[in-house]
């Protein structure tokens, strides 16, 4: 693919000799030489000043003789040729390569990632890990993490333990990266380099990720301030709750015909209630004037409305009565001429 690096293995794979001289060919054209004592090299112009086609993406492993193409284009597909010469043989392989365009944007395509300070991030690496593949995470160019085969290494050195202090964790069936509880200093430039290996070649590429932390922007010692805050404000708070609570279930002592006494029943009326729905209201006193069995015309016999009454039945005593004889002048009378203590001489035998 393109913007991946490719890695042809000379198919011994074993040190050169000052008895060989590899040499590496293009389509034909010589791209790349070293000879056994190294005192003679040569990639691309170097070696043939008809072409400047690979500039200066050419590197030879002057251990190995193996030829490393970097940041491929769809114009470096074609046929590879290696010849390793000896003063008794000629051997070699050829190699042909196929290389997948992308598009710009994609390849120099940068991954980018905002996560809250305290949070976890996964990078992800898009590919499935086979055995034999390598992968290498780096932040700000700094080695952080490995993976090979079934083997990884996290935090090798000093300054990474510093930094991420056991936040680390690789995916071994992804090689993906996990940092946990993040931190503003964890912000920066993450690349994954992934080697594919074969038994003649290998592809190398590159994914780029740019991490962001965002901060709450108040220091560790001020996060645990406000909890530990928190934390009282809660007990308070359900303390608080409880007394309330208490208060409002506190029995109050009432009286049993009390209005708010919740074992008064509403519903329960005196006999004599107005409200008592057995209360009959045409249930009339013998004595009441809205009897209805009253009846106003039973006048009693001294009663002056009483019909029956004559006003002309006088009685002895009556100063009305016509058979009074005013000069009949009882002993007591205040008018009597003789004096109100003297009985006039015809009525002393009476007395």
């Amino acid at each position: 693919m393109e913007g991946d690096s490719v890695t042809l293995y000379t198919y011994t794979n074993v040190k050169t000799n000052q008895q060989e001289d590899i040499k590496w060919y293009f389509n034909g054209i010589r791209i790349a030489q070293i000879n056994g004592d190294l005192n003679q090299t040569c990639t691309d112009v170097q070696c043939n000043e008809d072409t400047e086609r690979f500039r200066g993406r050419l590197k030879l492993d002057h251990q190995t003789g193996s030829l490393t193409i970097t940041d491929i284009t769809t114009e470096d597909s074609g046929l590879y040729e290696l010849k390793i010469i000896s003063s008794s043989s000629i051997s070699g392989n050829i190699f042909n390569c196929t290389v997948h365009g992308v598009s710009a944007a994609k390849r120099d395509e940068v991954k980018r990632k905002s996560v809250k300070e305290r949070e976890s991030v996964t990078l992800d690496s898009g590919v499935i890990k086979s055995t034999n593949d390598v992968m290498t995470w780096y932040f700000n160019e700094i080695l952080i993490a490995e993976i090979t085969g079934d083997q990884s290494k996290i935090c090798t050195d000093v300054q990474c333990k510093e930094r991420f202090r056991d936040r680390l964790k690789l995916d071994h069936q992804t090689g993906s990266l996990i940092i946990t509880n993040t931190r503003n200093t964890d912000s920066g430039e993450y690349k994954l380099l992934i080697i594919i290996n074969n038994s003649s070649f290998s592809i190398t590429r590159v994914k780029r990720f740019s991490v962001s932390v965002i901060g709450s922007g108040l220091s560790s010692g001020a996060v645990a301030g406000i909890v530990v805050v928190v934390i009282l404000v809660s007990a308070v708070v359900t303390a608080g709750v409880i007394y309330y609570r208490h208060k409002i279930y506190t029995p109050v002592q009432q009286h049993e015909d009390d209005a708010v006494n919740p074992l008064h029943d509403p519903n329960v009326i005196q006999e004599d209630d107005v409200d008592n729905p057995l209360h009959d209201p045409n249930d009339i006193q013998e004595g009441d004037a809205v009897n209805p069995l009253h009846d106003p015309n039973d006048i009693q016999e001294d009663d002056v409305d009483n019909p029956l009454h004559d006003p002309n039945d006088i009685q002895e005593g009556d100063v009305d009565n016509p058979l009074h004889d005013p000069n009949d002048i009882q002993e007591g009378d205040a008018d009597n001429p003789h004096g109100p203590n003297v009985i006039p001489l015809e009525d002393r035998e009476h007395h």
